[in-house]
C-alpha cells in the first residue's frame, strides 16, 4: 500500500482495483440458491425456453448468469441497452442473457427478442431483483410471454452461506481473514449478500487507513459506525 497522509499525519487509503470471480467453481453454493444453480446447470433441459431469476442485490444473479455464459456461451446485455436492432443477432446465439430487468427496457425489444428466441430455438434467461409484475408493463403480450418463463429465486442467505460470502469477499480482495472475525461479524450484520459487500467494503477502507489487519475491535467499530 503507498503511503499517502493528510496534514496531521492522518494515512489515507489508496483505494486499488479488485478483480471478482465469476467462474462455476467460485459460486458459493447454499440452500438460499440451490434451485437457481440447478437450473443453470440443467441447461438445456429447461421447463421453458425462458427463465426469469429473480433475486435481491448481490445474491448472485451476475455471477450465475457469467456461469451460465461458460456453459451456453450466452452473451449477456444490460436490459436497459437492448435495442430493436440487437434482436436479430442474439437470437443467433444458442442462449441470451438480459440483466437487471428490473431497472427498466424497451418492451417492444423484449418482446421482439422473446419472438426471436422463441424461433430459433435459443434460450433466454433474465435477472432482476424484482418479478414481472412490479415492472409496470404495457405490452400485454410481453407480460404473457413473462407469466409462461420459468421463474427461479435467490433467497437470502443462511449463516453458513454468508460466512463463506464474507471470506470470499475477502478473498476478492487479497485480505487474509482471521475466521473469528468472520464468525463475529455472522451473528451482528444485517443478514443479506449486499450488507456483507458494504461491510468488506467499510472493513477494508477501515484497515488500510490504520495500516493494520482487521480485528474484532475493528470490525465491532465497522458495525458500530453502520448502525
Amino acid at each position: 500500500m503507498v503511503d499517502i497522509r493528510r496534514h496531521g499525519g492522518e494515512q489515507l487509503p489508496l483505494v486499488l482495483p479488485h478483480e471478482v470471480a465469476f467462474g462455476r467453481d467460485d459460486f458459493l453454493l447454499g440452500a438460499s440458491n440451490r434451485a437457481a444453480f440447478s437450473l443453470v446447470e440443467s441447461w438445456p433441459a429447461w421447463p421453458s425456453q425462458t427463465a426469469v431469476l429473480a433475486g435481491p442485490v448481490g445474491s448472485g444473479k451476475t455471477h450465475l448468469a457469467h456461469v451460465w455464459q461458460g456453459v451456453s456461451g450466452a452473451p449477456i446485455l444490460a436490459a436497459g441497452a437492448l435495442r430493436g436492432e440487437d434482436v436479430t443477432a442474439l437470437a443467433a446465439n444458442r442462449a441470451v442473457a438480459i440483466e437487471d430487468a428490473h431497472s427498466g427496457f424497451d418492451e417492444t425489444a423484449l418482446f421482439h427478442l422473446f419472438n426471436a428466441v422463441r424461433d430459433s430455438g435459443a434460450s433466454l434467461l433474465i435477472t432482476s431483483r424484482s418479478w414481472p409484475q412490479s415492472w409496470g408493463l404495457r405490452l400485454p403480450d410481453l407480460a404473457s410471454r413473462l407469466r409462461a418463463a420459468t421463474p427461479v429465486e435467490i433467497l437470502e442467505p443462511d449463516d453458513d452461506l454468508l460466512r463463506r460470502v464474507l471470506v470470499k469477499l475477502f478473498a476478492d480482495r487479497q485480505i487474509d481473514i482471521d475466521p473469528a472475525v468472520v464468525d463475529f461479524l455472522v451473528v451482528r450484520m444485517e443478514r443479506s449478500v449486499a450488507a456483507a459487500q458494504v461491510l468488506v467494503e467499510q472493513l477494508d477502507q477501515a484497515s488500510l487507513s490504520a495500516a493494520r489487519r482487521i480485528t474484532r475491535p475493528m470490525a465491532a467499530k465497522v458495525l458500530a459506525s453502520a448502525g
